[in-house]
This record gives C-alpha cells, sequence and structure tokens, in this order.
C-alpha cells in the first residue's frame, strides 16, 4: 500500500513525498487506518518496523491547531527514543501550520521545557519520569487530552516505569483513544492493556528471522556534512569493480547521483520516480560495467539480482532492521567475497545497535581512511597493474622510446617511471602533493569537513550578492558550482566554503578577477574564534 491509499490531509502527504517514502511498511499499513478511525489498538511490531509513522501520522490529523492546548501524549522508555519521535514527528508536520511538538525528558533544563509548555503545546513527547515530574509541578494540563501512544511499553516496564504510565493513564481523560506498541507482549502488558483501554484492536506484526551473509561488516560516525566525502574516500580506498549504494528517500539518491557524477564517479540512480525504459536503461548500464555505481532507495533495489557487486554503502542507516540484511545481501555473492560499510550520524548509532541485535551480527566500527592511505592504495594497484604489463612482455618497442628520451634529457628511467606513477595517480597529483594541498591551508574555521574557507574582501555594501560569488568562481576554475558551500555575506566581506582539493585553484584563478567591477582579494579565512 502507499500512503496515497489513505485519508490522510494533503500536507501530510505531501511531507511524506517530500521525505521520498515510497510504501507503507506493514506496521504503518495495517496501523493508521484504526487509529483514523478513533478506536484503541494494540500493535505488536519490533523497533524498525515503521512504528512512529504508524502512531505520528494520525495522531497529527487528529489534532486541532486552532487549540493552543494539550491534545496528545507520546510515552517512551528513554531521551534517545524521545528525542528520535520529535524529530520524525516534525518532519511529518512539515507542512502544518499551527501545531507545536515539544520532547520533555531528564536531562534537559526544565525551565525550559516549563516554558514550551506554557506557549501553548498541542502533542508531548516524553519519558514518563519527566512527565510525572511536570505532573507534580502541575507544569501540564491534561484536561483536553484525546490521545496517549506508549511506545515500546514493554521496555518501559523493564526499566521500572509501570507506576509511572498506570499514574499518567489514571490522570489524562477517560474519554480517550489509547494506543499501545511493544515488541513483546508479557502479562503486566496485557494487564495494562485490558484495563486501559476499550475493544483495542490488535495489530501483529511478526519479522521473519533472516541469516545476514557471512561477509566484512563495518561503520563508520561522521558528521551530517562529511558523508560525501567519507563515501568517496571509502570508494576510492577499495576501488570495487560495482558498487551499491542505498539511500533512504528518491531526493536524496538524486542529490547524492549528481555530487557523485561532479566528482567524476560513472554512477546512476535508481528509485520509484522512474519510468521502466529508463529503469532498464539504468540497470544495462550497471550490468554491464559501464555505471560502476548504482545509488537506489530500497523499494527501487528490490528484484537487482547482479552477481558482481563487491560491496555495498549504507549512506542512510536503513529505516527497517530487514533492509540492511536485504541490502547487504547483494555484495558476497556466489562464494564471492564481499563487504558491507555503513555511515551514522549522531543517534543513528542506537538504531544501528538495534539492526546488530536483531540480525545476531556484528557491525565493526572503522576509523576513516586517512588522505595518505587513500592515495599509497592507490599507487599500490597501479603498480601492480604495471607489475602484469611487464609479465606480459612486448614492450620492445616502449624501452626504445624511453631510452632515446633519457639518452636526449637529462633525467633518469627512475625519474621517468615516478613522472608516469604521478601522471596514473590522476590529474598529475601524487600522494605527497595532494596531502600538501589537504594540509596547506590548515584549519580555516570551515563548518563542513573536507571544506576551507575563504575571506573575500567585497561584502553587501559593494552590492554583492551570494550569486555573484558563487558565479565568479565557478565561471573562473574547473569546480561545478553545485560544489561550492555556504556563502556568509557581510557589511564589507565575505566568507565562502569551497572543497579542499579545488581551494589552491580557487585562490590562484581569483587572483586577477573583478566582481561587479571591484577589484577581487580573496585568501584562506582565519579559524573562527
Amino acid at each position: 500500500m502507499r500512503f496515497e491509499d489513505l485519508e490522510l490531509q494533503a500536507p501530510l502527504l505531501r511531507a511524506v513525498t517530500e521525505m521520498g517514502f515510497e510504501e507503507m511498511t506493514p506496521i504503518q499499513a495495517q496501523a493508521i487506518p484504526v487509529v483514523l478511525s478513533g478506536g484503541d489498538m494494540i500493535g505488536q511490531a519490533q523497533t524498525g518496523t515503521g512504528k512512529t509513522a504508524a502512531f505520528g501520522l494520525p495522531i497529527l490529523q487528529k489534532i486541532d491547531p486552532k487549540k493552543k492546548t494539550l491534545q496528545a501524549v507520546i510515552l517512551c522508555p528513554t531521551r534517545e527514543l524521545a528525542i528520535q519521535v520529535s524529530e520524525e514527528m516534525h518532519k511529518f508536520a512539515k507542512f502544518l501550520h499551527g501545531i507545536k511538538i515539544v520532547p520533555i525528558y531528564g536531562g534537559q533544563e526544565i525551565v525550559r521545557q516549563i516554558k514550551a509548555l506554557k506557549a501553548g503545546t498541542q502533542i508531548v513527547i516524553g519519558t514518563p519520569g519527566r512527565v510525572m515530574d511536570h505532573m507534580r509541578r502541575r507544569t501540564v494540563n491534561f484536561d483536553d487530552v484525546k490521545i496517549v501512544a506508549l511506545d515500546e511499553a514493554d521496555e518501559m516496564l523493564n526499566m521500572g516505569f509501570r507506576d509511572d504510565i498506570e499514574t499518567i493513564l489514571k490522570d489524562v481523560p477517560q474519554e480517550r483513544q489509547t494506543l499501545l506498541f511493544s515488541a513483546t507482549m508479557p502479562q503486566p502488558i496485557m494487564e495494562i492493556a485490558r484495563t486501559y483501554q476499550k475493544d483495542a484492536v490488535h495489530i501483529r506484526v511478526v519479522k521473519k528471522e533472516l541469516t545476514v551473509p557471512k561477509i566484512e561488516q563495518y561503520y563508520y560516525e561522521v558528521r551530517p556534512k562529511a558523508k560525501l566525502e567519507a563515501l568517496t574516500r571509502l570508494l576510492d580506498m577499495y576501488a570495487p569493480k560495482l558498487s551499491l549504494i542505498f539511500c533512504n528517500t528518491k531526493r536524496q539518491v538524486d542529490e547524492l547521483v549528481s555530487s557523485l557524477q561532479a566528482r567524476g564517479y560513472f554512477a546512476e540512480g535508481l528509485h520509484g520516480d522512474l519510468k521502466q525504459q529508463q529503469r532498464d536503461r539504468v540497470m544495462a548500464s550497471f550490468r554491464s560495467g559501464k555505471t560502476d555505481i548504482l545509488v537506489a532507495t530500497d523499494v527501487a533495489a528490490r528484484g537487482i539480482d547482479v552477481d558482481d557487486v563487491e560491496a555495498v554503502f549504507n549512506y542512510d542507516v536503513p529505516q527497517d532492521d530487514e533492509y540492511y540484511v536485504h541490502r547487504i545481501g547483494r555484495t558476497g555473492r556466489a562464494g564471492r567475497d564481499g563487504r558491507a560499510f555503513t555511515l551514522v550520524v549522531g543517534r543513528e548509532v542506537y538504531k544501528l545497535r538495534d539492526i546488530m541485535r536483531y540480525c545476531k551480527t556484528k557491525i565493526r566500527l572503522q576509523p576513516l581512511p586517512s588522505l595518505d592511505d587513500v592515495m599509497s592504495v592507490k599507487a599500490e594497484k597501479i603498480l601492480d597493474q604495471v607489475h602484469a604489463v611487464i609479465e606480459r612482455g612486448d614492450l620492445a618497442r616502449m624501452t626504445e622510446l624511453i631510452e632515446s628520451r633519457v639518452n636526449d634529457e637529462e633525467y633518469t628511467s627512475i625519474e621517468m617511471a615516478a613522472a608516469f606513477l604521478k601522471l596514473a595517480m590522476g590529474d598529475g597529483v601524487n600522494a605527497e602533493e595532494l596531502k600538501d594541498e589537504y594540509d596547506a591551508f590548515g584549519d580555516t574555521g570551515a563548518e563542513e569537513e573536507g571544506m576551507v574557507r575563504l575571506f573575500i574582501n567585497l561584502g553587501k555594501k559593494n552590492n554583492i550578492r551570494p550569486g555573484d560569488i558563487l558565479g565568479a568562481i565557478a565561471g573562473e576554475t574547473r569546480m561545478p558550482g553545485r560544489l561550492i558551500g555556504s556563502i556568509d555575506l557581510y557589511d564589507k566581506y565575505t566568507f565562502v566554503e569551497v572543497p579542499r582539493e579545488y581551494a589552491a585553484e580557487v585562490l590562484e584563478r581569483m587572483k586577477d578577477v573583478r566582481i561587479r567591477g571591484k577589484s577581487v582579494n580573496i585568501e584562506p579565512a582565519n579559524r573562527r574564534s
């Protein structure tokens, strides 16, 4: 089923579409209609099945934005889950106006939470202990609450929150809708359901047991803006013959394909918006090896059956634990070696631990390869190719040409070999020079890893706009405009971020440039204080 098949409001569907979700998970398909109808529900489903959307979307639809009172309470066992659910709910509510969502949990200043609650919050997402704290302080008012959801109820009971949960449920108006989500159904959960729910619909989604293939699995902790740099470094380090990269949304697929192509990789995208003819063309190109990187969503990747995939990259941590198994199972086929790499940002590490528990597999944390590592591996592979050419022989004509040039010039055959290696490394840059290029600017205070922040002596008072800066840099250098990072305009000067590998060229080419008739002085910025 697709979200469009449900009676969801247009702003919610728009948010779901923008997030790139293509179809519902089983728990969503079964739970959303029940919640929309107003009935109580027990949802038996494990972590990683899309539960947040299953209760979050219908709850948002039921909120009256004109009433600035608390109307829904969502209880979570941990602060991490409360934050995670809150972030998802904010994404779903992006195009709804007048709805305020506040997470409340221990470890955060309670004064800030009290201020947010007084400002007219309609949805509270909190841990039982902190919700109880606000009840004691009389800073929450449950009079208008019409829906309560317990997320991971069994986990809350395991943590000793049963009394708190029951106290909260007793304090909420009896004429309400109660939703209970739990991976398991122990006796205490059933007792809570019988006591506090009316004719609850029991939805059970059991995930089948899946075996993880015997492939090497690693993950890397990165900052959000450093994901592309991390991915390209891994691609260069391992140089897989064919690679599959998975993203969670269609939009991310398109953006990543554009970024990879701009950096010279042979990448194509595959997602649900492509027509069959386009899908066939992309797959034919991937199977033949003309395209060596395929970027796809989980839904679009169904049916991909290519034996030579040497590596799978999870650019996004998968939404569903099962998706992880399906993704990595596309490498290491037919007895071949395979590798799976996952990029993890911030709290996603908790999601990855859920995946490890569910899949009963070990995903090992690895440090990101350094530039020295990448360039050394690249040089080693080229020298291995050279060795193979020498073994095949038939070098007589080439030997004559080399001897002739060495006899005519003042350099040695070793220097000539080194120059060939330098050329083969790409753009005439060897490992040491590339390292120098990365290190030369030091820390310029760039927000994004792999970028250099540059200072320009022109600003708003010179009638300069961001488009002028972007156009000048893209026009004067070989760098695609889309790679230029943030442009911060001030009255008399501007800061712009560019990829570190292009920084030296930008400085050189912009020396004699004029923007809106004004001479440009551009130099590496000082580190932010």
